[in-house]
């Protein structure tokens, strides 16, 4: 038994992501009008090769060039929006980092966690610590929260970009986002975080083709331009 709809009904299987791209009306294996294959009493497509060594092309090869090569694989990007600028994607993470840390402030301050506390000589690393725990826990909570909801944190969505999936351009599942958070904020918040967020952003000025930062790569996302 299918649940695909009777033909001639006009109705469509529904799609719960907006943002996913689909494939162009028709498909590839779609015949073209004027083919002798489009009509119901035509003959089949020939499944030989027309070669005299019985390939797909004069030279005997099974590929689609002149000499047997295969077409490479599909493009991924094709049918999404074109990727975000780099620039405005630093801008957004700036932007994000500005709003968590407000909000961890707020948080931290009335026990007395700050950033440094510094007696005579001695620093005390203890509320140093606490407050990156609890920045690191509020940036991922954060990131995966919003990104799984509509791809879009805050500073994104006032710079009109989202995160993709790379495999079809859908939001990114709950998985996806949090692997992307924890390899971008885990780093930030215990240890190095201005060179962190240089390498990890900052690997997407130079990334070919996709634009990609280090957490991009290990989610397998990317980040595209909404208008």
């Amino acid at each position: 038994m299918t649940t695909e709809p009777p033909p001639g009904s006009g109705r469509q299987p529904p799609d719960d992501d907006p943002f996913k791209k689909h494939p162009p009306p028709g498909g590839p294996d779609t015949p073209g009008p004027g083919s002798p294959y489009d009509t119901p009493g035509g003959p089949p497509p020939p499944t030989g090769g027309g070669g005299p060594y019985g390939g797909g092309d004069p030279y005997g090869g099974g590929g689609g060039g002149p000499y047997g090569g295969t077409p490479g694989p599909p493009d991924p990007l094709a049918g999404m929006p074109p990727l975000a600028d780099s620039g405005r994607r630093t801008l957004a993470r700036i932007i994000d980092m500005i709003l968590v840390g407000i909000v961890v402030w707020l948080l931290t301050w009335p026990f007395g966690v700050s950033e440094y506390d510094v007696d005579g000589d001695e620093i005390n690393v203890g509320n140093s610590f606490a407050q990156s725990l609890i920045a690191a826990a509020l940036y991922i909570a954060y990131d995966t929260f919003m990104t799984v909801r509509n791809g879009q944190t805050l500073g994104k969505r006032w710079l009109r970009m989202r995160v993709a999936d790379l495999a079809d351009g859908s939001n990114p599942s709950v998985q996806t986002a949090l692997i992307r958070a924890l390899v971008l904020w885990l780093p930030f918040a215990f240890c190095c975080a201005c060179v962190w967020t240089v390498i990890a952003g900052g690997w997407s000025f130079f990334d070919r083709p996709y634009k990609q930062g280090l957490h991009d790569k290990a989610a397998k996302t990317v980040v595209v331009s909404t208008g």
